[in-house]
């Protein structure tokens, strides 16, 4: 093995996104790990009323956001984030 490169490659981690909200018809979740866009990760809603997603994420810093009906929403679940171009936040996890 070259000098320099590490034995053990970063490996991708499952992480799993929830968002309650009942009432939603259709919730996508969005973000920089998938190119913000939406016909990527759509989310499953479950009989509880929260929607889910898991993604396979390398080890790194992520901001993300949930579209739902067609509105953007941050992660009430998470208070980490961070000022994007637009002028509003986009929520920021670390895998």
């Amino acid at each position: 093995m070259p000098k320099g490169k590490s034995k053990e490659k970063a490996k991708r981690r499952r992480v799993t996104l929830s968002l309650e909200s009942p009432n939603a018809k259709d919730v996508i979740l969005m973000g920089d790990f998938n190119k913000w866009n939406a016909k990527t990760h759509p989310m499953k809603k479950g009989k509880d009323g929260v929607w889910t997603k898991s993604v396979m994420l390398f080890p790194g810093r992520y901001e993300y956001k949930f579209m739902v009906d067609g509105q953007w929403q941050n992660d009430p679940g998470n208070d980490e984030a961070c000022l994007n171009c637009f002028g509003t936040r986009n929520n920021v996890i670390i895998v």
